[in-house]
């Protein structure tokens, strides 16, 4: 169940959307995309909140949910066929254009039930990308694949954000490997969402630092400006700095401040990866 979710996904963005598994996220898609109905709340999709509207302009997007729907016994092509005609779309053209695109233009007359599971899953995102979507939604696009299949899922979600200029909203539990293509993040939990944030925001709350307690704040400012030419320094408390600069030079920096007749009683290397941040957020709403 969705409560007062709350998501704002830009033109031009890679949107990842991260929670545990029962937070919503399957169904928060399933809403975007019509699958379900909700009882409040509205949609706002490429500028339009009517019913009638959001229903004409759903055309425009692309989903791959959980499993692709493929025929197993019928070849890449023919997968691209059935849906072509199904669809209503006229350039058969297309077809070979998109097997291109997500690196199936070789398998020929081989079945998709011979295919390994990243061709299944790149078969699956050509099948959404034949109506020409603005807008591309990816439950769990790498779920499954070995490291050379994500590193593929990877490049192409780029090559279609970048070179084709279509939105991607990403479900995705793999949070290291998000990182590498999302450019806005929202973190749900138990149907809430309970932070949003940039790719930049997120590389400032993980942004990685030392974290010195000394005896004499000022001056220790003054020797790490003077002696170790930094001042991206930012003070935290009369006894508290933290350091995002020299990063492993810390046996340097307390040899410098000792130089100087200041006590450092502690120093250590402090920040977040994005699954690290993403764990202690989790543990803290668990323990609220």
């Amino acid at each position: 169940m969705l409560n007062h979710i709350n998501i704002n996904i830009e033109k031009g963005d890679i949107y990842g959307l991260i929670g545990p598994n029962g937070a919503g996220k399957t169904t928060l898609i399933r809403a975007v995309t019509g699958l379900v109905s909700s009882n409040r709340g509205s949609i706002e999709l490429f500028s339009h909140t009517e019913s009638a509207l959001i229903r004409q302009h759903r055309g425009k997007m692309g989903c791959v949910i959980e499993a692709p729907s493929i025929y197993p016994q019928f070849t890449a092509y023919q997968n691209m066929k059935i849906r072509q005609l199904t669809a209503g779309i006229p350039e058969e053209d297309k077809i070979k254009e998109i097997l291109q695109i997500v690196g199936l233009p070789h398998t020929r007359k081989k079945k998709v039930k011979n295919f390994s599971l990243g061709m299944k899953q790149r078969l699956g995102l050509g099948l959404a990308l034949l109506t020409s979507p603005d807008f591309l939604i990816l439950d769990e696009p790498t779920n499954g694949l070995d490291p050379e299949g994500i590193q593929e899922m990877r490049h192409l979600i780029l090559e279609l954000n970048e070179n084709h200029h279509i939105t991607i909203l990403i479900s995705s539990h793999i949070l290291g490997e998000l990182s590498k293509v999302a450019t806005r993040y929202g973190i749900i939990h138990e149907g809430k969402l309970v932070d949003e944030f940039t790719n930049r925001e997120l590389e400032e709350r993980c942004r990685r630092y030392l974290r010195i307690t000394v005896d004499h704040i000022e001056k220790a400012c003054n020797v790490l400006e003077t002696k170790l030419q930094t001042n991206n320094v930012q003070v935290i408390d009369e006894g508290t700095l933290h350091i995002f600069d020299h990063l492993d030079r810390s046996g340097d920096i307390c040899l410098a401040l000792a130089q100087e007749g200041i006590k450092v009683f502690t120093i250590e290397s402090k920040g977040e990866d994005l699954e690290s941040y993403f764990l202690s957020l989790m543990g803290g709403l668990q323990h609220a």
